[in-house]
């Protein structure tokens, strides 16, 4: 098919290096207005802890990074790009349940989806443009079945939209980034990407969460909240580094998100995985600093979700299953720790600290750090204080002892020293044949105090 004239022109505001490294770090936006979140919406957002990026467009097909292999592309590229590519993209295996089954059993509390990347490709039944989904072989709605899967079962709705539009730059023949005459459409573009926040937050019922990605986020925010005052902004308003922690904790509400390998979008070859440890570390770091972890899942062109990105996702179900309450609702301590020492949250309502112990988490099993079942580990929290009234014990883990014979020495024992709180601990739940376990071991503690309280 041949890309129709948009009726509204489109163009990229130039942004500069500083401002891309600021929009990505640890810099709170400038709202454009005066229109915030709710809240105590954004206590549920605090609530939720984990969700999960889906990065997908019709650039899938050649594994390609998502939208941005259109900048500085030759012009035969861009025209095959934008006539060719949808005539083949037919993700007739894309089944949002199966998405939703992956990520609830992973402990994740909402999904963001990318209705539209830096393209300028739609994934929904758009009335602004013909280079949308509708215009594929799959002909069909695909943020409708999203929101619905998301629904069905109990996922929270969230939406990733970019502002830019590269396929503008192609149609007027500029440059997608860098254009000397792209900032003299502004108008044009805010006009365009607000028609598209009509329909995405007023078609499909209350959306729970927008990501906003690209120029004029803080205008955008504003216009956000006059017209979904629920729906949380995340990216526009929001502390959101990408593919980094912060070095301290960052207060109020934040979120980070990061890639399972290297990119973005499906990968088919060359693609470098985190391990489950490494994600799993990941989430807690993040959560005991006071933020919510965002990772991504970047389906094939089918829609099939990668066998290499699944077993990260299952790896994490496991470790969530063990382990979810010390992730989700939960907020940060006095101190947030360290790897080496173990991380520190607690549960909302104040009456446990969780001891995540991080530093047993070495890949190399020979290293002698891998917590063997039923081996007896002295462990110094050295952040925290024990009282007359202090328990603890390990999730997922029977603490009722005298259930069990003497033979079954798994009793949790602890003393206060001048260093800390010194705690006896056996890990004695089976969750792996060879009986070894490469992930953090939590430790629920009940009236206990921080030293520097």
């Amino acid at each position: 098919m041949t890309f129709p004239k948009l009726t509204l022109f489109i163009a990229m505001l130039t942004i500069g290096p500083a401002a891309l490294c600021n929009a990505q770090g640890t810099s709170k936006p400038n709202l454009a207005g005066d229109l915030k979140n709710d809240p105590a919406r954004e206590q549920e957002f605090i609530d939720w802890g984990l969700g999960m990026f889906v990065h997908w467009s019709l650039d899938s097909q050649l594994g390609s990074v998502i939208s941005h292999s259109m900048d500085y592309a030759s012009r035969k590229y861009l025209d095959r790009y934008v006539n060719e590519l949808p005539k083949t993209f037919n993700p007739t295996q894309y089944d949002p349940d199966k998405w939703m089954e992956i990520a609830k059993l992973a402990g994740m509390k909402y999904m963001v989806f990318t209705t539209k990347h830096h393209s300028g490709f739609c994934m929904w039944d758009t009335k602004t443009t013909d280079f949308n989904i509708m215009n594929t072989p799959y002909g069909k709605d695909i943020v409708a079945s999203y929101v619905d899967a998301c629904r069905r079962h109990g996922i929270k709705v969230g939406f990733y939209y970019s502002p830019e539009d590269f396929a503008f730059h192609y149609e007027r023949d500029v440059p997608a980034r860098g254009g000397k005459d792209a900032g003299k459409y502004h108008e044009e573009l805010v006009a365009y990407t607000k028609r598209h926040l009509d329909e995405l937050l007023s078609n499909y019922g209350e959306i729970d969460v927008i990501f906003l990605d690209g120029g004029h986020k803080e205008e955008l925010t504003q216009y956000v909240h006059q017209i979904a005052p629920r729906c949380i902004v995340t990216r526009g308003e929001m502390v959101t580094p990408e593919q980094k922690l912060p070095k301290d904790p960052i207060p109020g509400p934040w979120e980070t998100c990061f890639t399972l390998g290297n990119q973005w979008q499906y990968k088919p070859t060359n693609e470098d995985y985190k391990s489950g440890t490494q994600l799993i570390n990941m989430l807690v770091e993040t959560r005991a600093k006071g933020g919510n972890l965002l990772i991504n899942m970047g389906p094939m062109p089918s829609g099939i979700v990668p066998l290499e990105q699944e077993e990260r996702f299952r790896e994490l179900a496991l470790w969530m299953f063990v382990n979810d309450e010390a992730i989700h609702d939960t907020r940060p301590c006095v101190i947030a720790g360290s790897k080496e020492d173990g991380y520190y949250t607690r549960s909302k309502d104040g009456k446990y600290v969780y001891a995540v112990l991080t530093q047993f988490t070495d890949n190399d099993p020979k290293g002698g750090t891998q917590w063997g079942r039923s081996s007896r580990k002295e462990v110094l929290l050295k952040d925290l204080k024990a009282t007359p009234d202090t328990k603890i014990s390990v999730l997922g883990q029977e603490d009722r002892v005298e259930k069990f014979t003497s033979r079954h020495d798994i009793g949790t024992r602890h003393r206060q020293t001048d260093d800390g709180l010194e705690v006896s601990v056996v890990r004695a739940q089976r969750l792996y044949n060879n009986r070894r376990w490469p992930n953090a071991v939590v430790l629920r503690l009940e009236n206990v105090e921080f030293a520097k309280e």
